[in-house]
């Protein structure tokens, strides 16, 4: 008998050696050691065998005490989301597919988290729903830029911190470019995350919310 746990964790080891996108009910059944029917009789394709695989890493996510201000836990739930999607970086690009989220069931608390610290912030719903998506692309996006930019080959043959940047370019044309390109490396490196989440929540905030309207409200009165 194979179990569902043991399925999931030879998907895991799947994803880990040769990418999700490799991933294949058949090569699965195969790293199983069972037919490709017998496997279809727990999951009913890839599609369903990554919802699978997501919902239960969701569900594994703490749910920590949170702030009283709605400011304050839209900026620690998103925190939550980021390091959780960074420890899986591949989870992140499978969940930018369109309506991927909304298969996830009770795990979309942090999503519900998000929207409903914006409504009683001052939003509207759908202005909750831009902020979350505001904060979803930003969040998605660094993930997947660091994810890729960790596996990418070194120029020249050399360490990509030693690799030429911006040398090639004409400075009385791009002068700034010129002028930082030693240090770019070192600076893109730098987690500014926390920062640029910040300074994105609180600008949506006051961009979408009525200027009367700038104290907590309960989204239930």
């Amino acid at each position: 008998m194979t179990s569902r746990a043991q399925i999931l964790e030879a998907a895991r080891r799947l994803i880990d050696r040769d990418g999700w996108e490799k991933l294949s009910i058949r090569r699965l059944a195969a790293e199983l050691g069972i037919g490709t029917m017998t496997l279809y009789h727990h999951v009913r394709d890839k599609e369903d065998l990554l919802l699978l695989l997501i919902t239960e890493y969701a569900d594994q996510v703490p749910r920590p005490d949170l702030p009283g201000d709605p400011r304050d836990r839209i900026i620690a739930t998103a925190a939550l989301v980021h390091d959780a999607l960074a420890a899986w970086p591949w989870a992140a690009e499978v969940l930018t597919v369109d309506g991927f989220v909304g298969r996830l069931g009770e795990s979309v608390w942090m999503v519900e988290t998000i929207v409903a610290g914006a409504i009683d912030h001052g939003c509207t719903p759908e202005q909750a729903v831009h902020v979350f998506r505001h904060i979803w692309y930003y969040t998605v996006g660094e993930i997947l830029v660091r994810a890729h930019s960790a596996h990418q080959p070194a120029e020249d043959g050399r360490p990509a911190d030693q690799a030429p940047l911006f040398s090639g370019l004409d400075r009385s044309r791009m002068p700034s470019l010129v002028a930082i390109g030693d240090q770019w490396r070192t600076l893109s490196a730098q987690d500014t995350y926390p920062q640029g989440l910040r300074a994105l929540v609180d600008g949506l905030l006051a961009q979408l919310a009525p200027e009367t309207s700038r104290k907590p409200r309960s989204i239930r009165s």
